[in-house]
């Protein structure tokens, strides 16, 4: 048995547009394949190009799908019979990216895809996204490294544009 320690730094920016504009904008920009459909597509590609034609199909824009999304606010609500704040949970990534950093480091497929947390707090509707590259910094590779800034580079961009 092994036990890790993994340091994560988190981006995090707030946005004072209201909260279902911000997820409005997050949902325009990646693609929403029906995702049990893409799977089996995915399953039942026979090559590489045929899998890659298959991942190009489902990306938004911005070069990402939506795999799954949670609304914690709702399971708040449902507990508290309150009014909580808005709470969305997004998974977010594209297959390809993931493969370049699994190829390097097969942990990597714990953390791709990506979670992007966008949530009310008084002070705002919050967008959070924890970075590749620091749950890759402690295994030491740089090919696996270059991908997570990268892909890094690219969610920060999409979070800053769903923000304003």
């Amino acid at each position: 048995m092994k036990i890790e320690k993994v340091e994560v730094e988190r981006f995090s920016l707030t946005s004072l547009k209201p909260f279902d504009a911000v997820v409005a904008a997050l949902k325009s920009a990646v693609g929403q394949p029906d995702i049990v459909e893409f799977f089996k597509a995915s399953r039942a590609a026979n090559s590489f190009p045929e899998l890659e034609r298959v991942v190009q199909s489902g990306l938004g824009r911005t070069g990402f799908m939506l795999f799954a999304e949670f609304d914690l606010g709702a399971v708040l609500r449902r507990e508290t019979g309150s009014k909580m704040p808005n709470s969305m949970r997004f998974l977010v990534g594209n297959p390809l990216i993931m493969k370049e950093m699994v190829k390097y480091v097969p942990d990597a497929g714990s953390y791709a895809p990506v979670t992007i947390l966008i949530d009310e707090r008084s002070d705002g509707v919050h967008l959070s996204y924890d970075r590749m590259e620091s749950y890759l910094l402690p295994y030491g590779s740089a090919e696996a490294l270059a991908v997570a800034r990268n892909l890094d580079a690219k969610i920060t961009t999409l979070l800053r544009e769903c923000a304003n």
